[in-house]
């Protein structure tokens, strides 16, 4: 499993990670593929748009871009060098996601050597579960247990003092039976197999059992791992 994990941040925040995610990806001469699905589809045009000048940071990598969930369940992800799942509304892109067996479809994709790229919204999804986005993304109606790669661990991204003020008693509330990482707009996320690696040097919040710490990236890797510190 190759995954990133982005807290949500500018390409020029998240400079290292899309560094790496090119060197994974830049010697296979196939496209990449863009997951746009968070965003409503009336701004699918300005994704587009996003999304090609961000190539240029993964020296210009030709791409296609899906556009419906039934798009995606048609299409063979190997076909692909890598899959980019953007940011926008985490309970719209998990619904989308869970319908006509795409979850299962990226599932076999990362634990058959695929690489993928989730920024923000397309982070979050890969956690046990989404909920903790819940007083910062309009809900609809979906299953909110997510891809549960990350050894019983929710995600938060868009970690900073505002916000951390925003979301704190409802993030305490919300894990008195959960563990959930908040992670930084500028910190991303990389995993292969145990393999844990952190791009950026800001400090996270952990959030466990109604409670929470303030850490940086060192013990990252055993908590992901289930290890003690």
């Amino acid at each position: 499993m190759r995954l990133y994990l982005s807290g949500g941040g500018s390409k020029e925040q998240n400079i290292e990670a899309y560094k790496s995610f090119t060197k994974n990806i830049i010697k296979s001469n196939k496209p990449l593929l863009y997951v746009p699905l968070a965003f409503d589809e009336t701004k699918y045009d300005s994704c587009y748009k996003w999304f090609k000048d961000e190539t240029k940071y993964f020296n210009n990598k030709k791409f296609i871009m899906v556009k419906s969930s039934l798009e995606l369940s048609k299409m063979n992800l190997f076909e692909f060098c890598g899959v980019f799942i953007g940011g926008g509304n985490t309970y719209k892109l998990l619904k989308e996601l869970k319908e006509n067996g795409n979850m299962e479809k990226i599932i076999n994709y990362l634990e058959n050597n695929g690489v993928v790229y989730g920024g923000s919204a397309g982070a979050i999804i890969f956690g046990k579960d989404i909920d903790g986005c819940k007083l910062s993304d309009k809900k609809i109606e979906v299953d909110t247990s997510g891809f549960n790669l990350l050894n019983g661990i929710s995600l938060l991204c868009h970690f900073n003092e505002s916000n951390f003020e925003k979301n704190k008693n409802y993030l305490k509330e919300y894990t008195k039976n959960k563990k959930l990482i908040y992670l930084p707009e500028e910190d991303v996320i990389y995993i292969n197999g145990k393999k844990v690696v952190m791009y950026g040097n800001k400090k996270y919040a952990m959030f466990e059992n109604g409670e929470y710490t303030i850490n940086n990236k060192k013990n990252l890797a055993m908590i992901l791992n289930n290890e003690k510190i």
